[in-house]
Formats: structure tokens, C-alpha cells, sequence
């Protein structure tokens, strides 16, 4: 098969692995960065240029877009699809999983758990929406934040108070939302696969820190997942339309509530911690599922 990778640099882990993965399983694959591809969108003849050469013959691409580039990123992808060619994370979903908020609404209309969760656009109301959601101690997320970077715990009333209106002074939109504290500062990451999980790891974050991401110093550890955690990470992926996903999971009280649906997981933690060929799945995957023209958007939306 010929592969394409969707990434910015060749050299990164996640890239680097499923280049190698790919090959190993002897197929030919190019790493393609998205934002020097330039599209010719004609009517029942789309393609795309690289580089000053038409991009043709691809059976597949593995989109590894970054919070960033998310809006020329998936155009790329869409694009892709609308050559017929097979990507395992479509564009659509890709845009789904990133908007925090539209994906939370999408979770809880399928009775995903989740922490309860306020937004709003104007500050006059401020006590009512923390309230909402239980009070503090509560987390005020930036929508547009990634890595744990504009994610803030407010340990008192007045402190959320603070945050919630420094944040809407600047025009971020925000989440509000239940601390759950008997996480104590850990997380689970699910790698889905498919309609499976293929690795699972704990992030603990470091002492004093509520934020389990590795990027922010955490640690992370193999562990076992239960099947009601299992099946929340299957679904949450399912529902959001991705094929590849990292889903984060908290131990709550109330059983396992999603935090966050990923369409470019990481794979140096999982794969170091776990020892598992993540990215050869990632391959297996694609080798079992791809043909031309499968794809449910077909660039539609």
C-alpha cells in the first residue's frame, strides 16, 4: 500500500513509529507536511500539490494535525477524501474532537459520563454558573487550550470568580467545571483502535500539580482498566467518528467520566510505558479497513 502521514516534521516519535511500522509491514509511506500542500478545488477533478508535485496513487493517510494548523489541517484531509482516498480520522471528526464544547454536548447526548460542566458567554451570572456545578473547588478550562496550557483550578468561590472574569476579559471562551478530586491529580489515556483498546496507561501529575499531562512533567504507569471504563472509551471514540483516538478518562464517585477525546494521540508514552506495537495496529488497522473511496464524508462537510 501507499501511505501517507499528515505530520509537520518526520522527526517527531508518533511519526517516526508509524513510518517505521508501515515499512516493516513493507509498504510505502510519505511523510507529508499539510501546510506546504496546496489544493486545486475543481469540480469532479479535485487533487493536491506538494512540493511542485501532484500528490496520486495514495491508498491511505494517518492525519497527525495539531491543535494549530486544525483549520488548513483538516481542509487537507477533506480534500484527501474528496480524491477518494482513505483516511483513518476523517475530517469531520478530526473538527469534532477538537471544539471542546461541541464534543462534550455530542458525549452527553449519548449518556457518556462526564464532569458536569457550565458555559457561558456573559459574566453577570457568574455565582449561578459555578454553582451549577457544584461550587468550588472547580476547573476553568480555556476551549482553545491544549497540553493542560489554559486549564485553571480555582480553589475558592472568589478565585473562580477572578478567573472566569479575567478569562472572559481577554474574549476566551471558557468551560466551568466539577473538580473531581478523588482523582487526585491522575488520569487514564486509552488508546482505541478501531472498536477496541490497545493500551491503556495512568498519568499522575506531579506533587501539587491537578494536571496529569506528561508534556507538564507527569509520570505515567501501565494499568488495568475496567470494563465499564473500557466501554466508555470505545463509545466516547465512536461517538466523536474516530477510528484512532486517545480518550482521557477520570475515576470518579460516579464511574469513569470522559475529559477529553483525542484525534492525535501521542505515541512515545503509551508505547514506552506499555511496550505495545501501538503504531503497527495503527497499520494492521488500515490494512484490513482501507479501500478506495471508504470514506463516510466523501468531503461533504
Amino acid at each position: 500500500m501507499k501511505i501517507g502521514i499528515l505530520s509537520r516534521k518526520a522527526t517527531l516519535y508518533s511519526t517516526n513509529s508509524l513510518v517505521e511500522a508501515a515499512k516493516n509491514r513493507g509498504h510505502s509511506v510519505s511523510v507529508i507536511d499539510p501546510l506546504r500542500c496546496y489544493m486545486d478545488i475543481t469540480s469532479h477533478h479535485p487533487a493536491i500539490h506538494y512540493k511542485g508535485t501532484k500528490l496520486e496513487g495514495f491508498d491511505a493517510v494517518i492525519p497527525r494535525i495539531g491543535a494549530s494548523i486544525t483549520f488548513y489541517g483538516t481542509a487537507v484531509v477533506r480534500q484527501f477524501e474528496m480524491m477518494g482516498v482513505y483516511s483513518v480520522n476523517e475530517s469531520v471528526a478530526i473538527s469534532r474532537s477538537r471544539d471542546k464544547l461541541r464534543s462534550l454536548q455530542l458525549l452527553a447526548r449519548e449518556g457518556i459520563g462526564l464532569p458536569v460542566t457550565g458555559f457561558a458567554h456573559s459574566t453577570k451570572f457568574t455565582d449561578d454558573l459555578i454553582s451549577m456545578v457544584g461550587g468550588s473547588p472547580l476547573v476553568v478550562k480555556m476551549i482553545e487550550g491544549t497540553q493542560g496550557v489554559g486549564v485553571v483550578l480555582a480553589e475558592t468561590q472568589q478565585a473562580a470568580q477572578s478567573v472566569i472574569q479575567a478569562f472572559r476579559s481577554l474574549k476566551a471562551n471558557i468551560l466551568v467545571q466539577e473538580f473531581i478530586q478523588e482523582s487526585s491529580g491522575t488520569d487514564i489515556r486509552c488508546w482505541v483502535v478501531g472498536s477496541k483498546i490497545v493500551a491503556a496507561m495512568k498519568r499522575q501529575g506531579p506533587e501539587g500539580e491537578f494536571r496529569s499531562n506528561l508534556h507538564r512533567g507527569g509520570q505515567a504507569t501501565k494499568i488495568k482498566i475496567t470494563p465499564e471504563e473500557r466501554s466508555t472509551a470505545v463509545r466516547a471514540a465512536k461517538i466523536m467518528g474516530l477510528r484512532v483516538a486517545g480518550v482521557d478518562l477520570l475515576r470518579s464517585n460516579h464511574g469513569p467520566v470522559v475529559m477529553e477525546v483525542n484525534s492525535s494521540p501521542g505515541l512515545e508514552g503509551i508505547e514506552t510505558i506499555t511496550g505495545i506495537d501501538v503504531a503497527g495496529m495503527v497499520i494492521s488497522y488500515i490494512e484490513k479497513n482501507a479501500s478506495p473511496g471508504k470514506t463516510g464524508t466523501s468531503g461533504r462537510g
